[in-house]
């Protein structure tokens, strides 16, 4: 059986809500990515802050470079005024930026996301309702005591009983969606073809008291029922925050109510009041029907279960999709459509827009003519700018910002109109059509998308000269700060959303209204999610780096091949491209097999007695000043031949070093522990195994600390030491620690321990840390902002406990958790485990920062002996500003699946084998807040403000010793030796185009800007070629043949867009397009394929060629045909200054294909050929030397060929059809024939198939339009098959949201010491277990993944072990991986199996319920080893890393 896992979390963003979800105050954002929920909370920044370090290019959430004049009211240009007075404008415009609090895979596709506001949540914050594919509902609200969410009811609507009847589709086939009423009394769950879900909710504005009850109007005061208590003590009164659910039947409504188009609840009512968008036919375009839709409204009595008509709106256009409920003081509901907008106001009086010049001739509804626009409304998505102006944003399916503006005269609406953001106005910011809107603050809104990077954009306006002045004091939009008016606002804001039925203040006077909306808006990035979705296609390739020094230098830590991608969509079109570990750009390499460990400092130069003044160092100038400088020395340990140790120093130059002499520094003395500078960079400290030397600026020796026991005479040696100026902490070799402070006058001086506990207990790990966020602060101090008064210590004890003491007061431990060694999920100063529980063998603890110029937080990491790392976040429970930390203080553990490459074990006299190199802490690589884990497995753990913790690992063989590394010539770099003796100064790429936590995996995204779909990679020129596909009108052809009257028809004004295609070559030198070749007008391209085609019949000599397969469509009278183009890459001379061009397409051959469009190619057998599937049949086809393909053998195919595979130079085929299932095929060339061997089920929409070869068995592997994975298998010799021609179904599994579009059989890298391996080895069949298998998938919502094989034992255990999972883990939202991983039961699979059942009950396992092995405690871990029959936990890590992430893709 195989394992599917997934390689990249879902990038995507389908749905996204703000709301105050963490607590009442709190601004959040949550984005639903498929099947992933991620909650945001906001951080402003200054433009001028963020701006600066873009421009350093060392910011990895860098904005796109935009044009500071925008934001010039003065319309003066910054360059006439002088740089100066730029700085002074931008200073006062902030950048919202999102910074990630906590991510939930779920087991569900999230179709929906509501606000519930709620009273009774534990955090005070509102609750989130999720609706989840097909018809499930989750109610979910913030627990702070957990740090996660917490799921307070489900509702399950997805019941036989409750389909309405037997022919009805299955639920998947509906559109289904989720409504909240804004008053949170209830919600709504339209699903099947006219059911409705009703959750009623206990509202806040209920009268629960009832404190406005009045006895003499309404009556004596009704008694409240006293609960009954049961005998056991509760009471059957239970308190729950919603009441039980009901199903409506839609016609029960109103009889008219048949097809359902939309539903929404509206503002400003008593009652839940919701308008319906309905139908009595089926809403059909080509029935020629006009005007069908009407709207109504209902309100629903929640307690009688039933609803009362309010008003009803008829012949209403038919292509109107969607109700938009408006708040005060607009109100009513605006119906988008194809080509027009109409508002509905609450009396039934409607106001319509139409857009296009289409609008006239579909309806006959009265709308104001705005059809100049030409817009095309479709896929638009529509959010408030300012509800109070009655001003909405509008991005269309292109990209582009619309404004939709309402005349509101006192109480009524008395007009809306349309108007385009102009492109200097920013209304091109966003590169293509958004999939959710959500209003972040009172100037930023989240745009997210499903085809580019989610965007972040802000506005503010720009006012013209006269209107400036007057309105500077009353447009709060424009002063970011919150001053008092601001606040006015904001309580206005609350007037009017809070109370509903109150009615909202209307701004009266015109000039304040004008004023209120007067200026144009102008629109910016703040801020943006990055995102690989949608994978169209994909190819590997060598990839050249970009270094500009040697290519020699890159040798060791480049790899052999690079993932390409084509992604996104529209003019978001992008070239992604994707490694499995770190590549440094090497500036600098050297041999250098003695080092083992570096550390670079920048020390601050002594200052001259001459200069020494009253003033200090003000005025010394840069020189002297350390903070503005680069670093200027390196001290180095090393280890010669002999096994002798020594420390040397070196001063560093531009990218290198050089020996330093004539310093009293001693490179006898010994090895260096650990290096750093102290006393405000005024010392260098140098941390000997036998004492700590302390030297100046310029390595004149200050003072040496000798470890010397007074009382026992005993010379402990250092082992580890933690440097945090001023203090220094030392753990040695007899478990003590040694802490000392610097004090003023330069001098180390040790601090007593007062705690009796720091003599007694026995360390075996510790480390200082700076907390400048106060999260572990105990009360409130003001010393936070001066550096070195918070500083914190954390120790390890042999029983595996955590200690925290602040140095300031060293008489007891601020905070005492003794289970750190369980690895809980939760780690808390009470947490205890039961007796016998076993401890992980941890050796070595780390607080330090993690994040980027955005924003960054401590974690602490631990690592155990096999150089496994485990993340724990720190956060306060509790809200309370300085309560007891052993209360408040929880560490969090991260999911983090990584799993770190075994180590050979060492002898007791291999010396070298058992040296321990600890984790480094590093501020600034590249703009990250890093931490480097060195040793045989190196990683890195990157964070970025949007992302969790990523571990990743570095390319290349073990590290023994790495620093960071500052100079001119490699500015914030690093020095690493690797275990093959090379040092190296190298880089990690900061720009714009890279991120490393985003993926999880090392990702560049180049723009191409242009609808990019098909990529192939061609390896005599090491090129990319990729097809693309630009928008143009369409025109009648006026040629043709049959249609003589079309040269008579006029044109139209407003014609529809079709696809024309292009092909670019793309060099991986530079990443740029060197050539282009245009396809005729209306030709779009389908497949480009590398082929290995013979190009001579006299000599057989074969070439790598470039084969597209292209279809011409002209319109749906005529007949699509389609064309083969064969090109090859040849070198020309490239143009002045541009080296990089050096090849061009050269057209070789052509064909043209009368009948159907060429949409799959392949290789084929041993002679060259080319399989091509063309509209209904696939033929075989070799090229002839005069240009032409002459076609050879064929067979004919059912509908349309998605994809067509041949196992390499088998003549073993596979043909996949769009409706009509998987066939197998076999072709042979003596005579040329192909032959049909069997087929599936021919109810089966099939989208990509791959053969996956296991030993000496061979499966088919079909990915459905569903997301369902099928694996086939041909068996002539079983019973049902009949000979064969039915193909065996083994099993199927459920990809959920991320249904494979392409895939590729690619060879698996293992390690020599695998289980897969050893049982071919076992069988005696050692010629198959030579080229181990696997496949990579990618999907639209830009998740990669792969199926491996496994073998049986391994199948056996990783099935028990995830079984244990299921029971072992929490699942978020009450949803159930096993049923989510089920094959879709519904639909045409469930009436039609694949294929022959043969499945045994055996499943493909789920790697993302593996990959989650990590998040249980070490106790668990060990129980559930045993009882699932492995020896130990190790042994499960190394199953584990053979399935999980990219280990079987070594060579990425």
């Amino acid at each position: 059986m195989q394992c599917y896992t997934e390689l990249t979390p879902p990038t995507a963003v389908t749905h996204s809500i703000s709301l105050p979800f963490l607590s009442a105050q709190s601004n959040n954002l949550v984005v639903a990515r498929a099947s992933l929920l991620q909650v945001f909370t906001t951080k402003s920044v200054s433009a001028e802050l963020d701006n600066a370090q873009n421009a350093q290019g060392q910011s990895s959430t860098a904005d796109q470079p935009y044009d500071a004049r925008i934001n010039d009211d003065d319309g003066l240009e910054a360059s006439f005024l002088g740089a100066d007075s730029a700085l002074v404008r931008s200073d006062r415009s902030h950048y919202t930026k999102l910074v990630l609090v906590a991510e939930f895979p779920l087991a569900g596709t999230v179709i929906g996301l509501a606000r519930i506001k709620s009273s009774s949540s534990a955090s005070g914050g509102d609750a989130l309702l999720l609706a989840l594919k097909d018809a499930k509902l989750s109610m979910v609200q913030w627990d702070p005591v957990k740090h996660s969410i917490q799921t307070t009811s489900i509702h399950y609507y997805e019941q036989e009983d409750l389909q309405a009847c037997p022919w009805a589709a299955p639920l998947s086939s509906y559109v289904n969606f989720l409504t909240a009423d804004p008053g949170s009394r209830c919600a709504a769950l339209k699903f099947g073809t006219r059911s409705l879900a009703i959750i009623q909710f206990k509202s806040i504005e209920e009268d629960v008291d009832m404190q406005d009850w009045d006895e003499e109007l309404d009556g004596p005061r009704p008694v409240k029922e006293l609960s009954t208590t049961l005998a056991n003590g509760t009471s059957s009164s239970q308190e729950t925050p919603f009441s039980t659910s009901f199903v409506l039947r839609l016609p029960n409504l109103d009889p008219s109510l048949i097809h359902p188009v939309h539903i929404a609840f509206l503002h400003e009512y008593r009652e839940p009041t919701f308008g319906i968008l309905s139908s009595t036919s089926a809403p059909s375009s080509v029935l020629g029907r006009r005007d069908q839709l009407s709207y109504m409204v209902f309100t629903l009595d929640l307690e009688q279960k039933a609803s009362t008509t309010i008003l009803s709106v008829n012949g209403l256009p038919q292509d109107l999709c969607r109700v938009l409920a408006l708040p005060a003081p607009v109100g009513g509901a605006l119906l988008i459509g194809a080509n027009e907008l109409i508002h509905i106001d609450q009396s039934g009086k409607p106001h319509g827009v139409g857009v296009n010049p289409f609008s006239k001739q579909a309806t006959s509804f009265s709308l104001i003519d705005q059809s100049e626009l030409d817009l095309r409304l479709e896929g638009c998505q529509i959010d408030f700018i300012s509800a109070e102006n009655g001003e909405l944003l509008m991005v269309l399916n292109d990209g582009r910002l619309a404004l939709i503006t309402f005349r509101i005269d006192g109480r009524t609406v008395s007009g809306l109109s349309v108007q385009l953001v102009g492109p200097d106005h920013g209304g091109h910011v966003v590169p293509t059509r958004a999939s959710t809107l959500s209003r972040l603050d009172r100037t930023s809104l989240f745009v997210g998308s499903e085809d580019s990077d989610s965007l972040v954009i802000g506005w503010t306006r720009k006012q013209s000269q006269s209107t400036k002045r007057k309105h500077r004091i009353h447009d709060a939009s424009l002063d970011f700060d919150m001053d008092d008016e601001d606040l006015e606002d904001l309580e206005d804001d609350d007037d009017l959303y809070g109370e509903e039925s109150a009615p909202a203040k209307q701004v009266s006077s015109t000039s304040n209204r004008d004023g209120g909306r007067s200026g144009e808006l102008v629109f910016r990035i703040h801020d943006f999610l990055v995102s690989i979705a949608p994978i169209r296609d994909f190819s590997l390739g060598e990839i050249s780096s970009g270094n500009i020094g040697e290519p020699s230098n890159q040798e060791g830590v480049s790899s052999d091949l690079g993932l390409v991608c084509a992604i996104g969509r529209g003019s978001s079109g992008s070239i992604a491209i994707i490694h499995r570990a770190v590549q440094p750009e090497v500036i600098g390499r050297f041999e250098f097999p003695e080092a083992r460990g570096f550390w670079t400092v920048a020390a601050q130069k002594p200052i001259p007695k001459s200069l020494q003044g009253d003033r200090g160092t003000t005025s010394l100038g840069a020189d002297y000043d350390a903070s503005t400088q680069y670093d200027r020395f390196m001290i180095v340990s090393k280890v010669d031949l002999d096994g002798y140790e020594t420390s040397d120093a070196y001063a560093l130059t531009g990218a290198g070093f050089e020996a330093l002499s004539g310093t009293e520094f001693d490179p006898a003395a010994g090895f260096t522990i650990e290096a750093g500078t102290m006393g405000q960079h005024m010392r260098i400290i140098q941390v000997l195994k036998t004492a700590v030397h302390c030297y100046d600026g310029d390595f004149g020796l200050s003072q040496i600390v000798p470890m010397l026991d007074e009382d026992t005479g005993a010379e402990p040696r250092i082992e580890y030491a933690s440097i945090v100026d001023p203090y220094i902490l030392l753990l040695r070799d007899d478990a003590s620690v040694f802490i000392a402070k610097m004090d003023n006058n330069l001098e180390l001086e040790e601090l007593e321990k007062d705690d009796a506990t720091l003599v007694s207990k026995r360390w075996i790990a510790g480390c200082l840390y700076e907390d400048k966020f106060g999260v572990f602060s105990t009360a409130s101090s003001n010393n936070g902002a001066r550096p070195g008064h918070n500083i914190v210590m954390f120790l390890l004890s042999k029983t595996g406990a955590l200690y925290v003491y602040t140095l300031s007061d060293l008489t007891a431990p601020i905070y005492v958790a003794e289970g750190l060694s369980y690895l809980p999920s939760i780690l808390s100063a009470d947490y205890t485990a039961r007796r016998g529980t076993s401890r992980e063998a941890l050796k070595e603890i780390l607080v330090a920062d993690l994040g980027d110029n955005t924003y960054s937080y401590p974690h602490l990491i631990t690592r155990n002996n096999q150089s496994d790392v485990t993340i724990y976040e720190p956060f306060r429970t509790t809200s309370e500003p300085f309560p007891e930390l052993s209360r408040s203080l929880h560490f969090m553990k991260l999911p983090n699946s990584t799993i770190a490459k075994s180590t050979e074990t060492s002898t007791e006299d291999d010396v070298e084998g058992q040296r321990t190199y600890p984790m480094r802490r590093c501020d600034n690589i590249a703009g990250y807040k890093t931490i480097f884990l060195p040793g045989d497995s190196p990683h890195f753990i990157f964070k970025s403000s949007k992302t969790l913790p990523k571990v990743i690992e570095l390319q290349g063989s073990g590290v023994r010793g790495m620093s960071l590394f500052h100079t001119e010539g490699c500015e914030r770099g690093l020095i690493y030796a690797d275990s093959q003796g090379v040092a190296r100064v190298c880089q990690i790429s900061a720009d714009n185009t890279t991120s490393y936590a985003e993926i999880g995996m090392p990702l560049r995204k180049l723009p191409l800007n242009v609808d990019t779909h098909t990529v192939t990679f061609h390896p005599t020129s090491k090129t990319f070629v990729v097809g693309c596909d630009i928008l143009e009108p369409f025109e009648l052809p006026k040629d043709d043949d049959y249609h003589k009257e079309w040269h008579l028809e006029k044109d139209l004004q407003f014609k529809p867009i079709v696809e024309r295609g292009l092909i670019k070559l793309i060099n991986p030198k530079t990443w740029t397009v060197i050539d282009t070749v245009d396809m005729e007008p209306f030709e779009t391209v389908m497949c480009v394929e590398t082929l290995h085609l013979e190009v001579s019949e006299a000599t057989n000599e074969r070439k790598h060629l470039i084969v597209v397969g292209t279809a011409i469509s002209r319109g749906e009278d005529l007949p699509i045909k389609g064309r083969i183009l064969v090109y090859d890459i040849v070198a020309v001379i490239p143009e002045p200054g541009r080296p990089e061009t050096d090849r061009k397409l050269k057209l070789i051959a052509k064909e043209d294909i009368p009948r159907g469009a060429v949409t799959a190619l392949s290789e084929i057998g041993t002679q060259g050929l080319m399989l091509v599937a063309q509209g209904q049949k696939c033929m075989v086809r070799g090229l002839k030397e005069d240009g032409s393909l002459l076609p050879v053998a064929f067979m004919d195919m059912s509908c349309y060929v998605t994809a067509v595979r041949e196992l390499r130079g088998t003549g073993l085929c596979l043909m996949a059809d769009a409706v009509k299932g998987v066939w197998f095929t076999g072709y042979t060339e003596e005579p040329y024939k192909m032959i049909l061997f069997g087929k599936s089920s021919t109810k089966l929409e099939v989208l990509a198939v791959e053969f996956l070869p296991d030993g000496n068995e061979l499966t088919i592997v079909a990915c459905d339009s569903d997301g369902g994975i099928h694996v086939l298998q041909f068996d002539p010799e079983h019973p049902k098959s009949l000979q064969g021609h039915l193909l065996l179904h083994r099993t199927s599994f459920s990809t959920g949201a991320h249904s494979p579009t392409r895939s590729m059989l690619l060879p698996r890298t293992l390690p020599a010491s695998s289980d897969y391996l050893s049982q071919y080895q076992t069988n005696g069949d050692p010629s198959y277990s030579a080229n181990p298998s696997i496949i990579l998938f990618s999907s639209s919502t830009g998740v990669l993944a792969t199926l491996s094989p496994l073998s049986e034992p391994q199948y056996r255990r990783l099935s028990f072990l995830s079984g244990q999972l299921l029971s072992s883990l929490p699942h978020y939202a009450g949803l159930n991986p096993k049923a989510y991983r089920a094959p879709a039961s519904t639909g045409a699979v469930g009436r039609f199996p694949p294929g022959v059942d043969a499945g045994m009950g055996r499943n493909i396992i789920d790697g993302a319920l593996l990959a989650r092995w990590n998040e249980l405690g070490a106790g668990r871990k060990a129980e559930i080893a045993g009882r699932v029959g492995f020896a130990d936990v190790d042994e499960v890590r190394e199953v584990l890393r053979e399935v999980l992430g990219t280990n079987g893709l070594g060579y990425l």
